[in-house]
């Protein structure tokens, strides 16, 4: 158990610095409306998330050691995007689309609900 939380830990930190750099490195190398190094950072953990479960699905061998280090950890720490749509895959591969929409729908409502409590939250302490 000691070991794989270690390894969740390396893969967390790995996949958060890299997010920095390449959000960092898009984000002053372009002229967007929008975070493209966030958008950048999202499509490519959902690439390499995709990637290692389809190669689990093929036969290839990924040791579980592995595979928490880089879908917990790695991608964990890179992005939490790639999670969430990988949910959202295989309730549909399931034929699970109603929950699917409900799952993600749920979550866009409700995390922009929660953003904006925090925000104001933080209004009303700086008013106090």
């Amino acid at each position: 158990m000691i070991k794989t939380i270690l390894l969740i830990g390396i893969g967390s930190f790995a996949g958060g610095v890299l997010r920095y750099l390449v959000s960092y490195f898009v984000q002053n190398h372009t002229e967007m409306p929008f975070t493209l190094g966030t958008f950048i950072v999202n499509v490519l953990g959902c690439f390499i998330l995709g990637l290692i479960y389809g190669l689990a699905e093929q036969g290839c061998s990924i040791d579980k050691d592995l595979k928490s280090f880089l879908c917990v950890g790695f991608c964990g720490g890179f992005t939490t995007f790639s999670t969430f749509i990988n949910e959202n895959f295989l309730l549909l591969r399931g034929s699970h689309v109603l929950p699917m929409l409900a799952y993600s729908l749920a979550s866009l409502i409700t995390g922009f609900a929660m953003l904006y409590a925090g925000y104001a939250a933080s209004r009303l302490a700086r008013l106090s």
